[in-house]
């Protein structure tokens, strides 16, 4: 066994061509300093951390043995992407990732054509390796595509429907399966690799092959019998008969840190010109970094860390984060009331619902990545009498609308959405945003929409959702800590299409909806220092719109801004609609719509996001001043 080179081979490799020229020899050495690097450059900027670790083999792998750009690598979610960036001649520039105008922190087409497809959401990689594959058939191209599918990401529909397909076009498709959590079949050392190079090698396959050819020709009933018994004995051995079934030749499975395993099967499936292809790798979340392997949920993703002790800096100390408040809003309602339970979709930590768990054990449900199953469980829970919180953050309740408009609206099923991240969530960019939740759930009749100004607001938005039994309701909070107001002991039931008035004024009208409010009233102290004397109203609910309100301010007022942190087609889009029906917009009336941009606003600071979009104090106030016609100019304070 030849010693590690003292020369870092990582400095030798600037992109994939790069490391196909080294020896094989040279890979373990190669991948422990694409490990050390990877811990280095996360510890500084935050990120995620444990499944880049627990695919460093495999990176180094999948590079070496397939001639990349052109063999399309397509990994699912991006969170196992970073080896691969560090890898693609991203290395640099890896101190910037999540951070603004650095690298995104998943995978983007925009960023390097090592990128073939781009995945915030998760279990895409295999429909969209299909299509790949189809379209290089239909252009009589010989390239490999490889999708990798892991991070709990098999968890969902999609990929069973994509795989489905694959193997009804006998797609020549491969797919690595990164088991990263519970091995579907543990490996068993020498013995399973020996296997699955076995069956992943030509001359299995070839007899194989030829054993399907004379069994077409016999009797449909021994025929049958034949593939039964092949695939029982392949089972026995290997496992994968699920994949099978699909129409997947399954290898595996694989111990995915070992380059003498993984090389040998890569090679052998690369090499294979015939149909879909899985191959099951089991990873460790996390390796080869201690902290990361003894605590693999709080490494997952993680903030600026010190590399010795892997003790993460601690958010400042401050209001409670929404996410808290919610859960523990719950918990109190819960307790009130036996009806109560609460649904996830593989996030319990990130929905605070970990906490409702572990006290209402038997009432709480994590679905795993199926977003349009919770909803429909939900939905079910619903029509038998139980009060369903379902929460999902903002980005992934989008993947659920069919379920939300059929099984639950057209049904006036009384399921709560409990809408987390809700507006720009900083780091994690466009495909984490929640932009359009406000925009899709409004037009649906029977939906109420709420949005919390603050955490007391949100405890206030719970208890009402609980008490509401008339049909589907929704309440949309922010990422991050509140604003610091005192907090009710209990929630109180507000009065469905209601909202309130903050600061009274005569001039220019702020009528906001969800947490921008903070704003809207420092602008609304910025505006009285011009002598523009201003109303603050707090709109609550987007969804029955408070129709009197709205009246009166537009009446009453000579400019009324309409702010929130949402796309555009929602909040605003209502009340316009409303002040065009009753002809409030005929009177000189000066509306302007403050909303999210147009465009995809890439990562940064959430407060640089709002800013850049015009929806922070100084934005309003230029508003207002554009909507008089006249230039906002600040006055200093001495």
């Amino acid at each position: 066994m030849s010693e590690q080179s003292t020369t870092p081979l990582l400095d030798q490799v600037s992109s994939p061509a790069d490391l196909r020229r080294l020896r094989e020899s040279d890979l373990k050495q190669l991948a422990d300093e694409l490990r050390t690097d990877l811990v280095e450059a996360v510890s500084k900027t935050g990120g995620h951390l444990g499944a880049g670790l627990g695919v460093v083999e495999l990176t180094v792998a999948l590079h070496y043995v397939f001639d990349t750009p052109n063999d399309r690598l397509i990994w699912d979610v991006g969170h196992q992407a970073y080896p691969h960036k560090i890898l693609t001649g991203r290395r640099e520039r890896m101190r910037t990732v999540r951070q603004e105008n650095g690298l995104s922190g998943f995978a983007k087409r925009a960023e390097s054509e090592y990128d073939p497809f781009g995945a915030g959401h998760s279990s895409t990689s295999i429909s969209a390796g299909l299509g790949m594959a189809v379209a290089r058939d239909l252009a009589g191209g010989k390239n490999n595509v490889i999708a990798v599918i892991g991070d709990g990401a098999m968890s969902a529909g999609m990929a069973y429907e994509a795989m489905n397909n694959a193997g009804a076009l006998d797609a020549r498709l491969i797919v690595i399966l990164n088991d990263n959590d519970m091995s579907i079949a543990p490996p068993t050392g020498a013995m399973s690799a020996y296997l699955a190079r076995l069956v992943s090698g030509k001359a299995y396959r070839t007899l194989r092959d030829r054993a399907k050819s004379f069994a077409r020709r016999l009797p449909d009933f021994m025929r049958e019998g034949a593939r039964r018994t092949e695939e029982f004995t392949r089972g026995l051995l290997t496992g994968g008969t699920l994949f099978e079934e699909l129409g997947f030749y399954y290898v595996g499975p694989i111990d995915g840190h070992d380059l003498d395993h993984l090389l040998p099967v890569l090679k052998n499936v690369r090499d294979s010109r015939s149909g879909p292809i899985l191959v099951h790798v089991v990873t460790k979340k996390g390796k080869g970094y201690g902290p990361a392997e003894n605590s693999a949920d709080k490494y997952h993703g993680v903030s600026k860390f010190d590399v010795i002790t892997g003790a993460q800096a601690k958010a400042k100390a401050n209001a409670p984060s929404y996410t808290a408040v919610f859960a523990d809003a719950l918990i109190r309602e819960a307790r009130e009331d036996e009806k109560i339970v609460a649904v996830n979709a593989a996030m319990p930590s990130g929905t605070g619902l970990d906490k409702f768990e572990a006290i209402f054990p038997a009432r709480s449900f994590d679905v795993g990545i199926a977003e349009q199953h919770a909803v429909t469980f939900s939905a079910g829970l619903a029509a038998e009498g139980y009060k369903p919180f379902c929460a999902i953050y903002s980005t992934f309740l989008q993947r659920a609308y069919d379920q939300i408009v059929h099984d639950v609206a057209i049904q006036k099923l009384p399921v709560r959405f409990a809408i987390d991240r809700a507006g720009f969530v900083g780091a994690d960019g466009p495909t984490h945003a929640g932009s359009f939740d406000t925009g899709f759930l409004a037009p649906l009749p029977g939906m109420v929409v709420m949005a919390a100004a603050d955490e007391a607001e949100l405890c206030h938005m719970v208890r009402t959702a609980a008490a509401y039994d008339e049909g589907p309701i929704s309440f949309r909070y922010p990422r991050g800590n509140g604003v610091g107001v005192d907090m009710p002991e209990r929630g109180e039931i507000l009065a469905i299409g209601k909202g309130r008035i903050v600061k009274e004024g005569s001039k220019v009208a702020i009528l906001s909806f969800g947490t921008r409010l903070a704003d809207a009233l420092g602008a609304a102290e910025e505006l009285e220092t011009f002598g523009l004397s201003t109303t603050v109203a707090d709109a609550r609910f987007a969804k029955p719109l408070d129709i009197d309100l709205v009246t009166r301010i537009a009446r009453e007022h000579e400019v009324l801004i309409l702010l929130e942190e949402g796309a555009a087609g929602g909040f605003a889009a209502q009340v316009l609609e409303q002040l065009a029906r009753r002809g409030l917009l005929d009177h000189g009336l000066k509306v302007r719509p403050l909303t999210m941009p147009d465009s995809f606003v890439e990562h940064a600071a959430p407060e640089a996001m709002i800013r850049q979009s015009g929806l922070d104090r100084a934005g309003i106030v230029d508003a207002v001043f554009k909507a008089l016609g006249t230039s906002a100019r600040r006055v200093m304070q001495a």
